[in-house]
């Protein structure tokens, strides 16, 4: 590190520093969730092969869409088209919640399978699979609070002159929940 760096280029530093240490912790404990997944997989109870329903293939479109709307919105900033790019975040945020209506669909048809979280009707292998939708959806929430107050802040001006750092965590993190869900869909999806 740069002895001469100033206040601010070590402050966003330390800031991205913080980001990716929290975004390895949870990629530590979807690792080890995932890793329990194949362990429990040689039971002689598990089932070898759930069906998702359609919708989580919806949301998996929805969240990577989000993605690149929210990338967008980053660039208007960048490029001071502030209209743009809030139109682009409030686009991210609908998609967002779109996503998480889309997840309950899932849940829905999961039910409608007779595949339930708990109780007598449950398996080991549908407790996973409820576990790793609703852990990243925890996540997701986080991320939408996160996408709402970088709304909040480029209404009130604060992204303007370069000065778009909180801009560009935000995206980090948005990415990375992105990447993350497409992992978990693709694992449960494709994993016997």
């Amino acid at each position: 590190m740069n002895t001469n760096d100033s206040i601010a280029t070590k402050t966003n530093r330390a800031k991205k520093m913080m980001l990716w240490f929290g975004m390895i912790s949870m990629s530590m404990t979807f690792a080890g969730l995932t890793s329990a997944y194949v362990v429990s997989s040689s039971r002689s109870d598990w089932i070898q092969q759930i069906e998702l329903p359609f919708a989580f293939t919806l949301s998996t479109f929805l969240i990577i869409l989000s993605s690149c709307t929210f990338y967008g919105g980053l660039k208007m900033m960048q490029k001071d088209k502030i209209r743009e790019s809030l139109s682009l975040l409030l686009v991210t945020l609908v998609l967002a919640f779109a996503f998480v209506y889309f997840q309950f669909q899932g849940f829905s048809g999961l039910i409608e399978e007779g595949y339930y979280f708990t109780g007598p009707e449950s398996t080991i292998t549908t407790s996973y699979l409820y576990v790793l939708v609703l852990l990243h959806l925890a996540h997701l929430t986080a991320g939408i609070i996160i996408v709402s107050n970088v709304f909040i802040r480029a209404l009130k001006g604060r992204y303007i002159k370069g000065n778009t750092i909180g801009f560009e965590l935000a995206l980090t993190f948005w990415h990375f929940l992105d990447i993350l869900w497409v992992y978990l869909f693709l694992f449960v999806s494709f994993y016997r």
